[in-house]
């Protein structure tokens, strides 16, 4: 693989060849062909958008597989973006959800494309591969399972968490089946992607009502309150925090990390940064993952612009997730790498209990999620199916937070993804938890043989997203958080798989006829 691509990004080109600028360029081109058609086509006509989007992925998987991964990154990041611009030809609320749909929807495209091949027998893979591929199937089989006993009883609840869920695993598959038939060259489209990113980040953080014009965005979170104001979520959040927004930036100002752990230091309120995917949460792990991915590549420089944007986003769990993964890369240098993934896995436990109890002290809603879903598991072992408890059901906005406080737990599960899991799945929970945990431990023992960084960075990346979905809900449901990392991950195992077939079949042929292959 050629140095300065994906996985052997430790050497880096000075500058890509003419043709990999021609297909940086048109891998961007197809990618925002694919997204942005798609609120465009959706005023005209849904059943004409969704058809068309469903040809596009089918049309990326069978004619450039290779760009696939990218494409559905770069969705992902900006979606919303587009359906912003385009807000003020949006009708209803109900529209701008529907609209904000087709990113999973192409990216679903491309995974049951690349996912069929795979069944039919054109992409035959290795051993190895196909081991991964049949216990990720066993998961989504679980899943899927949970999600018709929970549709039977409340079916949009049960739907969105069925997205959540699936969307990660359909991102590493997609990956990982890629990268194992094809040399995918991702490096050259991630740096370009940071860049573009970071752009947005600095452009909304220092010219903020420039960007809110740009992007339409006083009509698109307009939207959103509309929505917030019916369900009820305004009167929730300001029953729990005590402030009353007025205007769209009081709505983004929040205490730096949202913590009370902070008060009298000092630190005042800061409009937090949306990003381009407008999710102060979603975005802060897109840019922490890219700036851990920059550096894995050898662009620091790079990596370090990105890092006050994360501080502005001001979300605790991406922050922990720079911070850990760091300090995976230094203990491996310095102690190696099983040492350090023991001691890496020893003080996440320890994290994990040091914030649960200070989090009981203090009343932390993520905390008294967390509780809530380890009681409900506790009650029902066996689970009630997605959807069933969560901030999506319609027992969250009748919480009542100062009771919950005093009693340290809640009568269902929120505010932690792996809590809401427990309660909705039980014991099953443990099927898609231990897949991710064993495709982490597949991509660190590759770091620990090889050393590239952006191994480790997938292998530990996983296991701190893991760790977050302890006391956040987005860490595991948002594509940006965990689907990243999975995306990674299938990535580097992908490419390792596919270059130790390459290898294999140079061996073969040698050991058969004395003939030594130069190098």
């Amino acid at each position: 693989m050629s140095a300065g691509y994906f996985p052997q990004g430790q050497s880096v080109q000075a500058a890509p060849s003419p043709p990999a600028w021609r297909e940086l360029a048109a891998t961007f081109c197809i990618a925002i062909a694919a997204i942005g058609s798609a609120p465009v086509l959706h005023l005209a006509n849904p059943a004409l958008a969704i058809i068309i989007e469903v040809l596009i992925g089918i049309a990326i998987v069978v004619a450039v597989p290779t760009w696939a991964p990218a494409v559905a990154i770069f969705v992902l990041f900006f979606q919303n973006l587009f359906v912003s611009i385009l807000s003020p030809l949006v009708p209803l609320p109900s529209d701008l959800d529907f609209i904000k749909g087709y990113n999973f929807l192409i990216c679903s495209v491309m995974w049951l494309a690349t996912f069929a091949l795979y069944v039919l027998g054109q992409r035959g893979q290795s051993r190895e591969i196909n081991q991964i591929m049949r216990w990720g199937v066993v998961t989504l089989a679980v899943v899927s399972l949970y999600f018709a006993i929970g549709f039977v009883q409340d079916g949009q609840p049960a739907a969105v968490y069925l997205r959540n869920i699936v969307l990660p695993l359909f991102l590493f598959q997609l990956s990982l089946l890629t990268a194992a038939t094809f040399e995918v060259r991702i490096t050259p489209f991630l740096v370009a992607l940071a860049v573009i990113l970071m752009l947005c980040g600095y452009v909304e953080l220092v010219l903020r009502d420039v960007w809110l014009a740009v992007t339409n965005g006083h009509t698109f979170w307009g939207f959103d309150e509309l929505k917030a104001t019916h369900s009820g979520v305004w009167e929730t959040q300001m029953r729990q925090t005590g402030n009353v927004p007025v205007t769209l930036k009081d709505r983004f100002s929040f205490d730096f990390l949202n913590t009370p752990l902070l008060e009298g230091f000092g630190l005042s309120k800061m409009l937090r940064i949306h990003g381009a995917n407008m999710h102060p949460i979603s975005f802060a792990y897109g840019i922490g993952f890219l700036a851990l991915f920059l550096f894995s590549v050898g662009r620091p420089l790079l990596a370090l612009a990105a890092l006050p944007l994360l501080v502005f986003c001001s979300v605790k769990g991406a922050l922990i997730t720079v911070i850990f993964v760091a300090a995976g890369w230094i203990g491996t240098r310095l102690i190696g790498a099983v040492a350090t993934l023991l001691l890496g896995l020893a003080g996440m436990i320890a994290f994990a209990i040091l914030a649960i109890r200070i989090g009981l002290q203090i009343g932390d809603y993520h905390v008294i999620g967390l509780m809530g879903g380890l009681d409900g598991f506790v009650q029902r072992p066996y689970g009630r199916g997605l959807g069933i408890g969560g901030n999506l059901s319609d027992s969250y906005f009748s919480i009542d937070w100062s009771a919950a406080q005093a009693a340290g737990t809640i009568d269902g599960a929120v505010e932690s993804a792996i809590g809401v899991l427990l309660y909705q799945m039980g014991i099953a929970a443990f099927v898609p938890l231990a897949f991710y945990f064993a495709m982490a431990l597949k991509a660190w023992r590759l770091y620990a043989s090889s050393g590239y960084l952006t191994q480790g960075l997938a292998g530990f990346g996983i296991l701190v997203v893991l760790l977050n979905g302890l006391f956040q809900e987005e860490a595991l449901f948002a594509p940006l958080a965990l689907g990243l990392m999975l995306s990674l991950a299938g990535l580097v195992i992908g490419s390792h798989a596919r270059m130790q077939s390459d290898v294999n079949e140079e061996v073969e042929p040698a050991r058969l006829t004395g003939y030594q292959p130069v190098t």
